[in-house]
């Protein structure tokens, strides 16, 4: 019989909140962010659940060229662009876009020996200070593109460093605009924060990504409230129970000792499928259904859940770590994490279930 644990991939979710994306941005074509293996969720089945999409955005050019050989025709753009002369062969023959943000990568397709030409979407940075060029800088590349040999679309992009938070988007976006106010050109600025909370950044092209998944990018914002519907749900169940005395300690490190007589149950799930190790005692999670949280450490293959309040619960309880009634930004915050991190930290031994 398998270890208990499962992740359960939710394919009508992702539609929903595919669906979700494309009311808040009605006039914008959608870039569904899909890399990182669909964050965690397993490139082939995202893709397919979210074939609606008109573009899908990833790193990986091997992923891009295995989406072109399974049919999607889509837009096709990788976010960090060309690495090689290689890859520029890539991405001509599977007719993919691809983010210029450096001058090295200007000087590799100005090198490209090919007579295919390419769409490029030019990266500006605006504050995030990652990737891209500088509004000044960015003239200068534009120039370089406009009427390259190589190149036949250009697209504007930019990327918001607190579109999710109280301090917002209105510098970068003022500096955005009044770089590309000359050029016209598509636009793509907007993430899932900015795509739901700043309709005036939707442009041509809007690239959600978290939100495809079901979590809130907002922390005062649950996404319940926004519609979304999680699409990763993680379960196990309760293998042993422990009836502890006071004074008694669990785990490594006896980082929880109990005050009174109680009840532990010991869950088959532990950072090496990927729950944060980090998670302090007190993180929430579901037994049968209800309510509890977790005790001491989380340890390679175990972790301990409080079922004082929960008599019912014993050997075989259902338990959920996040997903379905427990949202996973719940989790993460309790565990100082963001809910990208969990979900990608998926490891493989977790069979996945649709």
């Amino acid at each position: 019989m398998p270890r208990p644990i499962q992740a359960h991939i939710n394919l009508s979710a992702l539609e929903n909140n595919l669906r979700v994306a494309r009311r808040a941005a009605p006039s914008a074509r959608i870039m569904a962010v899909i890399k990182a293996e669909g964050y965690g969720h397993g490139l082939p089945r995202v893709a397919e659940a979210l074939s609606a999409a008109d573009g899908f955005a990833l790193l990986d050019i091997q992923d891009a060229v295995q989406l072109r050989e399974n049919g999607y025709r889509q837009t096709i753009l990788l976010l960090e662009g060309a690495f090689s002369t290689e890859d520029m062969s890539l991405i001509a023959q599977y007719d993919l876009a691809c983010v210029i943000h450096a001058a090295w990568q200007i000087a590799m397709l100005d090198g490209y020996p090919g007579r295919e030409k390419l769409d490029v979407w030019l990266k500006v940075n605006t504050g995030m200070n990652r990737l891209g060029f500088t509004p000044q800088q960015a003239a200068q590349a534009m120039e370089q593109l406009r009427g390259h040999r190589a190149v036949r679309d250009i697209t504007l992009m930019t990327h918001f460093a607190n579109a999710d938070e109280a301090r917002g988007i209105a510098g970068p976006l003022a500096l955005f605009n009044g770089f590309a106010a000359p050029y016209r050109v598509p636009r793509s600025l907007a993430n899932s924060a900015a795509l739901l909370r700043y309709p005036e950044t939707c442009g041509d092209w809007v690239r959600p990504g978290l939100m495809l998944y079901g979590a809130s990018p907002f922390a005062d914002v649950s996404a319940q409230q926004l519609g979304l519907q999680p699409a990763m749900t993680l379960r196990s169940r309760i293998i042993a129970v422990q009836e502890l005395r006071a004074g008694d300690e669990i785990g490594y490190g006896a980082l929880f000792r109990a005050e009174h007589a109680m009840r532990v149950g010991i869950v088959a799930c532990g950072y090496a499928d990927g729950y944060p190790r980090h998670a302090p005692g007190g993180t929430p999670l579901l037994v049968d259904g209800q309510m509890t949280q977790t005790l001491g450490r989380v340890s390679m293959d175990m972790l301990y859940a409080d079922l004082s309040k929960l008599p019912q619960a014993d050997v075989g309880s259902a338990v959920t770590l996040w997903g379905e009634g427990l949202p996973i930004e719940e989790v993460a915050r309790a565990a100082g994490a963001v809910s990208y991190e969990l979900m990608c930290a998926l490891t493989a031994r977790v069979p996945v279930v649709t």
